[in-house]
């Protein structure tokens, strides 16, 4: 239309609508990186929710925000305004008091005068001997008045904010309208709490007292989480008040509720809210300061937005166990952090949707980790960076090309066998029936297959091979910054075998003061440990167990490792540590080297690091069993341990 008019600017209702959703499979590359890098797969998978797939935008910066607002929250003011603002009117009923009395010379007033030098010095106590006191002065009747009155209202109102309005007058009528506001609350709640079915009385609660409710809870569940909130900054406030601001403040608050069923139902509503909600920290005081001093109502706005933005902290920080994101109160992120930061929360839960949806993640008790699709990639991304490294420095296959039941495809074929298990060759197969029935005159359709007809498809067979690649797991592999080089290259010869040679057995056994046969899984999430040792005996041990599990199959074993044996089993399977190795120690170590030797197993070593008692014991090794040993660079070591695997198969020493 011709007299419209638009305007346009920054969007700023919520997340980009046109912003690319996150990149899944670059996230669990980014994964992938650290724990090929050598850092924890656990501490991976947590720091890319806690940093978000974009820098400063996880839980990490939500939670820095909260931790701002804590502190901004903790210099808002004093606790003890309430008392103070109640001192400071009943100074100024007090001596507007004295001036009337002062114009009067009668017994009376000076009695009253000898009244009022007599006060306590306790504001609360001051108070509450003046509450039959016969006031000369209407001013001071007022001020005094306002002291009770105010202090009476903010109690009701920090409970119920929708009776602001309610509590401006003195109407007897409110008043039984609140009492009858908190006896139903009470009754409502006590019926709740003995599992009764509260749906049909909620209702009926919040079509008779709703107004007083603005924010509208929708379930009784819902209500008593606000209220019970609000209680419990009011708990808190006096336990964050010093023993004496204590007492004065709840002798004030006892005189402005007075002596009506008003303190006592308060009282009671305290109690059923503490008993269906224990879990809120109803006991715990804050130390607050600041140039203000807080009334009732902002003192324990403070508090109860002190204690929610705890309770944020916690959410934020997942360091409890069984932690997810669904812990993280969006509405309260909302209210504390702002309308982004909800969305930044919403923005990860659809991350780990969509990583779990996708078969990326599991989630197990201990958090997220890795799914066996997962590590399928991250095994090809550690097998990739090997072959980088490979290409152009090999030659050829390690196949013994031989006519057999398993293997490739080699586009050769023969006639079919009673007991083959080889593909059969459909397109000869079909040919060989044509040709058979066209030679015998009686045309090529209907095609009708008979038994010399059928042909096989040749195949190459591969030779098997059990191997045990183990890896060092001592401390010292990660001190030295070994730990990432031994993942990418253990992980890397697992993809390998899983995906080009899925007929040899491979076992990778991780060793430090005792040793333990390892998964993909279980290799991608281990952590060093501080425990020192490096129990090579105990490996070799698990290797020949694994190798004698295949008899039919070349043995091969492949020891990576950055130090000389210093533990060793002792014949109660207990192990037995000590620095340097003992004789004992290296005599048991090469006499499962000689077993291995015997068995025929090929037994190579690859040597990180330049201990001058490692290099002879694994020469040393060497020459007893008939392997080699290597000593790559970290950068070049699966290349190397990948290059050996293959020669090994192919027989090539």
């Amino acid at each position: 239309m011709a007299g419209n008019r638009y305007r346009y600017g920054a969007w700023d209702d919520g997340p980009d609508p046109l912003a690319p959703p996150y990149d899944v499979r670059a996230a669990v590359d980014a994964v992938g990186e650290r724990v090929l890098g050598g850092d924890s797969l656990r501490d991976a998978l947590r720091d890319l929710i806690r940093r978000g797939p974009r820098d400063g935008r996880g839980l990490d910066d939500l939670r820095a925000r909260a931790q701002r607002l804590r502190r901004d929250a903790l210099r808002r003011g004093n606790l003890d305004g309430t008392v103070t603002r109640a001192q400071a009117l009943l100074d100024q009923a007090l001596a507007a008091e004295r001036d009337a009395l002062r114009g009067r010379d009668d017994p009376d007033a000076r009695f009253s005068e000898a009244v009022l030098d007599n006060l306590p010095r306790s504001t609360s106590r001051a108070v509450e001997e003046l509450s039959g006191y016969d006031w000369a002065s209407a001013e001071a009747r007022d001020r005094y008045q306002q002291i009770l009155d105010n202090l009476r209202r903010e109690v009701v109102e920090q409970r119920f904010a929708g009776l602001r309005e309610a509590l401006q007058s003195r109407d007897p009528a409110t008043d039984a309208r609140v009492a009858a506001l908190i006896a139903d609350l009470n009754a409502l709640l006590a019926k709740h709490a003995r599992d009764e079915d509260t749906s049909d009385a909620f209702q009926e609660f919040m079509a008779k007292h709703g107004e007083f409710f603005p924010d509208n809870p929708q379930t009784v569940e819902e209500l008593i989480d606000s209220l019970a909130r609000s209680a419990a900054a009011a708990e808190r406030l006096l336990r964050s008040l010093n023993p004496q601001q204590r007492d004065e403040l709840a002798r004030l608050m006892d005189q402005a509720l007075g002596d009506g069923p008003l303190r006592d139902q308060l009282a009671e509503l305290t109690d059923n809210l503490r008993a269906l909600r224990p879990h809120l920290d109803w006991r715990r005081g804050e130390r607050m300061r600041g140039p203000q001093d807080l009334g009732y109502s902002d003192a324990t706005a403070a508090l109860g937005e002190l204690a929610e933005l705890d309770d944020l902290l916690d959410q934020l920080g997942q360091e409890h166990p069984g932690a997810t994101l669904d812990d993280v109160d969006v509405q309260a992120v909302e209210r504390r952090l702002g309308r982004d930061a909800a969305d930044d929360v919403r923005r990860l839960r659809e991350l780990e949707r969509e990583l779990r949806k996708q078969g990326w993640v599991t989630r197990d008790d201990e958090g997220l980790t890795l799914s066996p699709k997962a590590l399928r990639r991250l095994g090809h991304t550690a097998l990739s960076r090997v072959f980088d490294d490979l290409a152009g420095k090999r030659g050829g296959e390690h196949d013994l090309r031989d006519a057999g039941a398993a293997g490739d495809l080699i586009g050769s074929s023969r006639r079919w066998q009673f007991g083959d298990e080889q593909p059969l060759d459909v397109v000869r197969t079909i040919g060989n029936a044509v040709r058979r029935r066209a030679g015998r005159g009686g045309g090529t359709l209907p095609v009708r297959l008979e038994v010399e007809d059928f042909e096989v498809a040749e195949t190459e067979r591969r030779a098997s091979a059990v191997v045990a690649l183990c890896v060092d797991l001592s401390y010292s592999m990660f001190a030295d910054g070994r730990w990432g080089p031994m993942k990418q290259t253990a992980l890397a010869l697992s993809h390998l075998v899983a995906t080009r040679f899925p007929q040899d057995a491979l076992q990778i056994v991780g060793f430090g003061r005792h040793a333990l046969p390892l998964s993909q899984a279980e290799l991608a999430g281990i952590e060093p440990d501080l425990v020192q040792g490096t129990n090579l005996q105990h490996a070799l041990k698990l290797a020949a167990r694994h190798l004698r599990r295949h008899p039919d199959a070349e043995p091969v074993v492949l020891v990576v490792t950055d130090g000389e044996p210093t533990a060793h089993l002792e014949p109660d399977g207990e192990a037995f540590f000590t620095w340097p190795s003992t004789p004992e120690t290296i005599r048991l170590t090469v006499r499962e080297v000689d077993q291995l030797a015997r068995y025929g197993a090929t037994l190579n070593l690859f040597m990180l690091g330049e201990d001058p008692g490692l290099r002879r014991f694994v020469d040393a090794v060497a020459q007893r069993s008939g392997g080699r040993v290597f000593s790559p660079d970290l950068g070049e070591l699966g290349r190397y341990v990948v290059d050996d695997y293959v020669r090994s198969r192919r027989g090539k020493r």
